[in-house]
Order: C-alpha cells, then structure tokens, then sequence
C-alpha cells in the first residue's frame, strides 16, 4: 500500500499563497488551498479569481538593472508557476511587465485547478490544521478570523493593521559633507546620520510639506488608527515648530561644524548591517510618490538622493518578522507554521511571489521531513528573506526588493547602472550554483506543467 503524501495547507489565495501553492505541489505535496472569495469578499477585490491584482497591474521592470528585475530572474530560474501564466497574460509596456489582470488572475486559477496535488477550498480559514504544515499568506487585507489566528501565533503586540513607513534612501547618495554622525547626547554608538537645518532652512521645508500633493484615503482605511503613526504633512500643518519639537527635535545633538544646537534636525537611521540603506527616522507620509522626491530633497544633503523605498501609510496586515520568522520564513517556534507574502514585511508585488515560492518550497521540504532552505545572500531572495527576519525589531517596516539588500562588491563602482548590473550577474551565478548544488527545483514525485494554462 503506497503511503499518502505529506500534506500542505496554504491559507490565502493571493500571489504569495498561489505560488506558494503550486511550488509545494510541485515538489510531491498535497496541498489544500484555502481562499475566501468569492463566499467572502475583501473592501479591495471584485472577483473570485486567485491572485487578483487589485492596485496597479504592473510588476515593474523587467531589466536586470533594476530589482524587480533581477527577482523576476530569480524566480524564473527556481520555476515560479506566476512568472510563466505573466508571461502569456502579458501587455505592451515597453521594458515593465505588466499583464492583462483578467486573463493573469483566471491563469492563475485555472493553473492551480488542474493541479491534481492542489484542492481548492472556497471558506475562510479559522484555524491551523495540526496534521500539516500550514502556509500563512493572507495578504495585507487579512480578513478578521484571519488575524485572530495570526495574534495568537506571534502576539498582539508583533502584528501591525497599518504600514506607517517612512522613506529609505540608499546611504552612497548622501552628501555626507552636509551632515554628521551622532546620537541624542552621545549615547550608543554614533550610527545615526544627522541633517541640520537652521531656521529658514526649516521653514522652506515645512512650505513644502504644507503644499505638497496627498494620496487621498481609501474607503475601508480608518484614520482613527492613524493617530499613533501622524503623517508629517499633518504635523507640519498644526504649527511651524511642531516637527522641531518632534520627530526633528535637535536636542543633544551638537553640530561639530558649529558647535550649536541646530533649529532642527533630521535624523537617519541605518537600516540594515551593511550600512548600505538608511531610513528618515519619523518620516510617515501619504505624500504622493512624486512630491515626496521633491519635497525630501529640498534638504540639503539630500539633493540627489535615491529612494529605494518612499513613505506611505495604509492598511496593510504584517507581523513583526525579526521576532517572529527565520530566514526560511518558518516561525521561530511552531515546528508546522511557514509565512508568505506581504505578511512577512516583503512589499510589492515581486517580493509577494518570492516569498510564496520560498514558502512553498521550504513547506513541502518540511512535510517531508528535509531540512528548509534560503537563498544565497547574493542573491535578492536571498536578501529579503534575510532582511525580513533580521531587521532592528523595535523599527521593523516592510520593504520592497532593492540592491542595497545585497552584499557589496569587491571593488567600489560609482556609475549605479554598471553596479547593479554586476550585483545581478553575481546574482545568477551564485543562485544556478546553488539551484544545481541543493536541487531545490526537482520534483520529489513528478512534475507538474503549467504552459498553457491561458485559453
């Protein structure tokens, strides 16, 4: 008598939980999927299609100069189902990949379908199965079951309903000569960077936060839950000293080219090891993307800046992954509980299918009884995983992919586009060595084939 395949469980049947779905599936689990819709329907979805895009249909660029790019590469080396039904679902968009949502969406679900290892169970999951291995991919709308699940799993007190994120800025495009190293009264170690602003200085920059372009609110979004993460416009607006008596306040950090206390300043804080990204400390803002680089760059120091990730506040369900997750995305304790997709503090798009396909991956290993796996450091799943379950706790945020998660090269290369092309070549060989070396990718029980799941 043949004996059962081990069993998988994915709640959410979004990008991450899709993929994550059909990487289990592949690699010999049965696997059950759960997805609300359309028995139950978010504020933001329409329909019951599985990996509905309900924001932009747009999975950025497809050139390997940029991020997105390189993860997109990634995941068509590791064999992800949702890069291959993106590729037939895809539309005119000069280098950006972007799909037609309804023929992506009913691709997707005809895919997981015809999978014979996946059933698709239309309810609301309540609670974790015991005899499984359990996929938490939710998305940033978890619904209200949902989120009970996920306190009781992580604490009340590591689960966010809202994203108060403040801008990052990749730390080689600070003008370092404009500012100093510094903590409040020279506490810790000086790893914060420190902008000073005099008074006019101040001044122009609050006129530019004060007529500067908002996202308006959507439907389901409460402000009543904003009253602990204020954007900086609204600060901005309740009198001109706010800020510089809050989030800018220059107490007890002396500036050595003066020997004064600044009028304001702006602190920037590391946020990875490598030194490489540094985040605008208290900079929450629904500033419309564009108006945002103009505003922040008003600065002086800041003139030319690169933001690898811009400020916003919305709703958006996560759990407070350096506490909670490993680098393979399993939690800390429950031997049987495995996280994927925005949850995790991964943000967009790209980095929501990364980590299902690593998820599934490391939920069928587990199920069989194989020790889980993480990408290389070098390579951008790699980093993000690695980011999302090693960040500084206390100011943990979600993040979208970008190079500034990569180890740094040997030798220093100044022009950017030259640089990130050689982070992904680097890239590409660290992660087909690995690929051929754990044999991640092969089927413990037969393949399962995705083409031409598109009519």
């Amino acid at each position: 008598m043949s004996r059962p395949a081990p069993r998988v469980v994915v709640i959410g049947g979004g990008l991450a939980g899709s993929e994550a779905a059909s990487q289990a599936a592949r690699l010999g689990a049965d696997v059950t999927l759960f997805e609300m819709r359309p028995t139950r329907m978010t504020e933001a979805h329409t329909t019951g299609n599985l990996a509905e895009l309900v924001c932009s249909n747009s999975f950025k660029s497809d050139s390997i100069s940029n991020a997105n790019g390189l993860l997109k590469l990634e995941l068509r080396m590791l064999g992800s189902m949702l890069m291959d039904v993106a590729a037939q679902a895809r539309v005119p968009a000069g280098s950006a990949l972007c799909v037609d949502r309804s023929l992506f969406a009913s691709g997707v679900t005809r895919s997981i379908e015809s999978t014979g290892r996946v059933s698709l169970v239309r309810e609301e999951a309540v609670t974790l199965t015991d005899d499984a291995v359990n996929v938490l991919a939710p998305g940033p709308l978890a619904s209200t079951a949902v989120s009970r699940v996920l306190e009781t799993i992580v604490g009340t007190r590591n689960l966010s309903f809202y994203d108060a994120i403040s801008p990052i800025i990749e730390t080689e495009s600070i003008d370092m000569s404009r500012m100093y190293k510094a903590t409040r009264y020279g506490k810790g170690d000086s790893t914060y960077i420190n902008l000073p602003l005099d008074r006019e200085q101040y001044m122009g920059f609050l006129d530019g936060l004060r007529n500067a372009g908002v996202v308006p609110k959507r439907d389901f979004e409460d402000e009543r839950f904003f009253s602990g993460c204020m954007p900086i416009e609204e600060l901005a607006g309740m009198g001109d000293e706010t800020l510089a008596h809050g989030c800018m306040k220059p107490v007890g950090l002396i500036d050595p080219g003066t020997g004064m206390i600044p009028h304001a300043v702006l602190q920037l804080r590391p946020e990875n090891l490598e030194g490489t990204l540094h985040g605008m400390v208290g900079f929450q803002t629904r500033l419309k993307h564009g108006e945002q680089e103009r505003v922040f760059r008003m600065l002086p120091g800041l003139e030319n800046a690169r933001f690898v990730r811009l400020g916003s506040i919305h709703r958006n369900t996560f759990v407070n992954a350096p506490v909670a997750l490993g680098p393979t995305l399993e939690h800390r304790q429950l031997e049987n509980v495995v996280f994927a997709g925005q949850i995790t503090g991964a943000e967009g798009y790209m980095a929501a299918i990364a980590t299902g396909l690593l998820a599934g991956i490391n939920a069928a290993r587990k199920a069989f009884g194989i020790p889980c796996v993480v990408p290389p450091a070098e390579t951008m799943l790699g980093g993000l995983a690695r980011y999302v379950s090693a960040a500084p706790v206390k100011s943990f945020q979600p993040m979208n992919p970008n190079f500034g998660l990569l180890p740094r090269l040997g030798p220093r290369v100044r022009e950017r586009q030259r640089r990130n092309l050689l982070l992904s070549e680097r890239s590409a060989v660290t992660l087909k060595a690995w690929i051929e070396e754990t044999a991640v990718t092969e089927s413990l029980d037969g393949a399962v084939d995705y083409s031409g799941v598109l009519p």
